[in-house]
């Protein structure tokens, strides 16, 4: 089994590393071509307009924006405390499920990622 899993693994590598290639290509046309320097420039300045624009009118709502910032904080920590406890009743073999304002049913669901190792 674990053969198996190492030649997944390979073959995934293997398919990153051409698509490093074929978008490393991609990236060195884009920088040879004039015509899109020039639409990269015009846009990078119209993107620094919008910018100013963005940051004027967020003057206008700063209470708010403090709000938003304590609300994404709050997400956050209780996302975390309802993954916790998801995965402290699953691994006593309890189900469970949550539902929302509209009764809609969400169950859990689990991924498992590969890191490289320090």
């Amino acid at each position: 089994m674990s053969s198996k899993i190492q030649e997944i693994f390979n073959r995934i590598q293997e398919a990153k590393q051409e698509q490093k290639k074929i978008r490393d290509m991609y990236k060195d046309a884009l920088a040879n071509s004039a015509q899109y320097q020039e639409v990269s420039e015009k846009l990078k300045e119209l993107k620094q307009k919008k910018k100013e624009l963005e940051d004027n009118i967020k003057q206008d709502f700063h209470q708010e924006f403090d709000k938003l910032e304590t609300l994404k904080a709050d997400i956050e920590n209780d996302q975390q405390v309802l993954n916790d406890l998801a995965l402290s009743k699953i691994s006593k073999g309890e189900s469970i499920a949550v539902a929302d304002q509209n009764n809609v049913q969400y169950e859990p669901i689990f991924s498992v990622k590969f890191k490289k190792r320090q």
